[in-house]
């Protein structure tokens, strides 16, 4: 089992005068975060009072860039020309580090939001594109990426750091990719099968597919999605287990 491992969530995805997420809770319990950009959810508002709050707690702040679908929340799936999602990309991260510093934090990693991190699990050239753009604006950036996927055998062919990611509160398939939001199960929302499966995985050193199947896979980071209802209850089972596992929970 590994002896330490981050927690991390999406977090940051309210907008004006609308609330998603209990990000304060959350940022008491999770070691990174992963703050929206504008582009799917957030504002700059949102994004200045989560990463202040997450700098004042000691939690890695991440960039988390998306589709520009505010009104899909960046799920649905779109095809924009490499040149312009390169620099969505880098507008997106430009933004999170210019917001960062002004509440004295420092953005540390860049994680792929919904279904742009989806197509670019599948499509290595997709993932590519847009870890090319994130390095362009700072190359010290560790790109979190999901485990077992074209994301991570793009990392390791540029040689970048990455932190391989796992989910404590989504469904497997068989090939390591998430099982779509469509389909019964994809979403995990009770916290003692959540905190339990994780301990599973992290014990085995694999994801556990919804088939049994299991994957071996580098396990540095845990991720559980800020906008579900009962993403505080899941964050703290999850990590009582893992610590009450021997795991220590540390942030990037």
């Amino acid at each position: 089992m590994s002896g330490r491992i981050d927690l991390n969530a999406d977090m940051g995805e309210g907008f004006g005068r609308w609330t998603l997420g209990d990000d304060a809770a959350l940022l008491d319990i999770m070691t990174s975060a992963n703050i929206a950009c504008g582009f799917h959810a957030g504002d700059p508002d949102v994004m200045a009072n989560t990463m202040r709050l997450a700098t004042e707690r000691g939690v890695g702040i991440g960039a988390h860039p998306g589709f520009p679908d505010l009104q899909g929340f960046g799920r649905r799936r779109m095809h924009l020309p490499a040149e312009s999602l390169k620099n969505a990309i880098r507008y997106q991260i430009g933004a999170a580090r210019a917001i960062a510093a002004s509440v004295g934090g420092t953005v540390r990693h860049v994680k792929l939001h919904g279904a742009l991190s989806n197509m670019a699990s599948e499509d290595a050239a997709l993932a590519r594109a847009c870890y090319e753009a994130a390095l362009e604006v700072d190359p010290a950036l560790v790109i979190m990426v999901l485990a077992a996927t074209a994301q991570e055998a793009v990392v390791r062919e540029i040689g970048c750091a990455y932190a391989a990611e796992i989910f404590a509160d989504r469904a497997y398939e068989d090939d390591a990719t998430l099982v779509d939001r469509s389909k019964p199960g994809a979403v995990i929302h009770d916290p003692a099968q959540a905190s339990a499966r994780i301990v599973e995985m992290v014990r085995e050193g694999a994801i556990i597919a919804g088939s049994g199947k299991r994957i071996p896979v580098r396990i540095d980071t845990i991720c559980l999605h800020g906008d579900t209802p009962e993403a505080v209850e899941i964050a703290r089972a999850v990590r009582a287990a893992l610590e009450g596992a021997g795991v220590t929970v540390a942030r990037l």
